[in-house]
């Protein structure tokens, strides 16, 4: 049962002003989150028979998410889907999760391959990776320990933080007299300090005192060290009173403490909530989650850029590898990774923790589901986690999850490892070696030792690609393309790790890049060449280009080639001819030395003046530049049709 779920709460919490327009009881119910009694009404509506606009009937369906009963909720967003349009993304997420409670895994699958051409190739690929995760039990970690803290109370106790040695958390335990909050039917929201012991248990719970008093919303705080600030979530409001928007909206802001007790709002704007803040101080970016209308879909997760604390740029979502068409809150970073709570349909339950590592270019690889030892079949969220003095790590986080003892339980926990499975990824741009611009489409796959295919992917319009895959041993990577030349390397297990949140470049070549046409073939570019008169000498200039039929060779390991050259018509014809082709030998002994196979150069036939290409015959004057028209080498690529394919 979600109905009384402060997380859910908290992402959608605002006071409706009695300027908000109301059709029914149903939806007056629906806008003041009281869910049980908006399906009443709503049923009782239609009961009389009297007609229900498709937003109502949305209204519904989500009131049926919000308790829990899952059936109806599916049955009346899939039949709302078939009919019509307006349904939003969020809600897209929530019938998926409806289905993935109430059907098989195979039937939610199915019907996201239905609509895989209208969603993002990171939503998809999230969803395959954790999938395949959960159903292998590849995320647990079998030596997590939890513990429900005996700070928690009856009411909604959650979003703990460190502070200096000592845990900050919200609550709604009413201690400091403040109002009740009407659909929750508890106190606002308050910030309590208590005393985190050497085993990590938590004690001594007292209101926080170091910020401002309010009689509404204080909650979700972050500590910056490095700072002494204390981030943290409140209402808006004005001399005591709440501030609504023009359509009667109240909504969350963030706000900071400075250390001599001074308070600024930090973001702001009646009409959007904030979430969750986090501030890094490497980079001086407070992340935060909020409902911005352009977001991917419920609540995303932002940044700003920050001067000494003050926001120095536009919000800028973390993109679609982060936040998906569900909700994200809870940001927190980790020794290279960010934790962070999502209610996609692909998790175990309501809200489940994830954890993504950072990459080397400020991107993210897939983020992971921490698996059944920590996320239950409710919502879990509020994750951090700090080094403990006696080794492995020690931190907290907060559940609904069954035998708490409230509605929302802090939990804390002991672990020898970082949470999170370890995985593998192979990141970086498939490029053009010379204009460096990206080349789609080319294979990057991805095989175990035995070359058995583990996983492919496909390169993007600019290049780019990322394939991320559990941790493996000893593999290899092999990026290819039609017409291009490839890339094959294996790596050991040392070599993957180094390679780890790095961007690799890869130059492929495109075989029509390094041919021409002429004299009616297919023959390889090569700076154009002459041996001395008489000579068949390789000299140095001759080796130059040469040798870029071996580097040629190897970026295409099937080609097969022919030499054929040429002499004008100065001589005996059969001095020229028995010349032609001493250079033709000699060329192909030189490109055998340095490496180049007999099955990718066949021939070499030396044609002396049998093909001039003027009227520079026998016994006819011409000019030098005549003759040397007719002073050619070629080098004809035979299977070029194959190569192009």
């Amino acid at each position: 049962m979600r109905i009384n779920v402060f997380i859910v709460l908290l992402l959608t919490v605002t006071v409706w002003s009695p300027a908000q327009d109301i059709a029914t009881n149903g939806d007056k119910y629906f806008y003041g989150y009281a869910y049980r009694d908006a399906v009443r009404e709503y049923q009782k509506q239609m009961q009389k028979g009297e007609a229900m606009t498709n937003h109502q009937l949305l209204n519904l369906a989500d009131s049926y998410f919000k308790i829990g009963d899952f059936k109806k909720a599916s049955k009346l967003y899939l039949d709302i889907h078939k009919n019509d349009t307006i349904m939003s993304i969020n809600r897209f997420n929530n019938m998926l999760q409806s289905l993935a409670k109430t059907s098989e895994p195979e039937r939610v699958r199915a019907f996201l391959k239905s609509k895989s051409a209208s969603l993002s190739t990171e939503l998809l690929e999230n969803a395959s990776f954790n999938y395949e995760l959960l159903e292998s039990n590849l995320g647990g970690s079998s030596d997590f320990s939890l513990y429900n803290l005996g700070v928690n109370s009856a009411q909604a106790d959650f979003s703990p933080t460190f502070y200096k040695d000592k845990l900050l958390f919200s609550s709604s335990r009413g201690q400091k007299s403040k109002k009740v909050y009407g659909p929750s039917g508890e106190s606002y929201l308050d910030i309590y300090l208590a005393r985190i012991t050497d085993d990590g248990s938590v004690i001594n719970p007292n209101p926080f005192l170091r910020i401002p008093g309010s009689e509404y919303h204080e909650s979700t705080p972050y500590y910056s060290e490095t700072l002494g600030r204390i981030f943290y979530v409140l209402s808006n409001e004005e001399n005591g009173e709440l501030s609504f928007d023009d359509k009667g909206k109240n909504a969350l802001s963030i706000g900071m403490v400075q250390q001599n007790g001074s308070f600024q709002y930090v973001l702001k704007d009646l009409s959007t909530s904030f979430y969750y803040p986090f501030f890094d101080d490497a980079s001086d970016k407070l992340y935060f989650a909020a409902n911005y209308p352009d977001g991917y879909g419920g609540t995303d997760i932002y940044y700003v850029h920050t001067t000494n604390s003050q926001v120095m740029s536009e919000p800028i979502n973390l993109g679609p590898r982060i936040n998906t068409p569900g909700n994200e809150i809870a940001p927190f970073f980790f020794d290279g990774g960010l934790y962070f709570s999502s209610d996609i349909f692909y998790g175990l339950g309501g809200m489940d923790i994830y954890r993504t590592n950072v990459q080397a270019d400020g991107g993210f690889s897939i983020p992971v589901n921490l698996g059944k030892n920590v996320n239950s079949i409710s919502d879990d969220f509020g994750f951090i986690i700090k080094n403990a003095g006696s080794g492995g790590f020690v931190g907290y986080f907060s559940s609904n999850r069954s035998g708490g003892k409230g509605n929302d339980d802090i939990y804390g926990f002991r672990v020898e490892g970082k949470p999170g499975l370890k995985t593998l990824i192979f990141k970086g741009n498939v490029v053009q070696p010379k204009t460096k611009r990206g080349i789609a489409d080319a294979s990057i796959h991805l095989m175990d030792v035995g070359g058995n295919s583990i996983k492919e992917v496909f390169s993007k319009a600019d290049g780019s690609y990322q394939l991320e895959v559990p941790w493996k041993k000893d593999v290899s990577l092999r990026i290819s393309k039609p017409g291009h030349s490839g890339f094959y390397k294996k790596y050991s297990e040392a070599e993957a790790d180094a390679l780890q949140g790095t961007v690799m470049e890869i130059p492929l070549t495109a075989i029509n890049d390094l041919v021409k046409e002429q004299e009616g073939k297919t023959v390889l570019k090569l700076e154009s060449f002459v041996f001395d008169r008489g000579k068949s000498d390789i000299s140095p200039a001759i080796a130059q280009e040469l040798n870029k039929v071996m580097d040629l060779v190897r970026a295409f390991p099937q080609i097969k080639m022919r030499i054929e050259t040429h002499t004008d018509s100065r001589g005996s014809t059969l001095s020229n001819k028995r010349l032609s082709q001493k250079r033709a030998d000699m060329m192909k002994s030189y490109l055998r030395g340095i490496g180049v196979a007999d099955t990718n150069l066949s021939t070499a036939i030396g044609y002396g003046e049998e093909r001039i290409l003027n009227d520079c015959t026998n016994g006819v004057y011409c000019l030098e530049f005549l003759h040397n028209q007719n002073v050619r080498t070629l080098i004809e690529v035979l299977n070029f049709d194959e190569l192009d394919r």
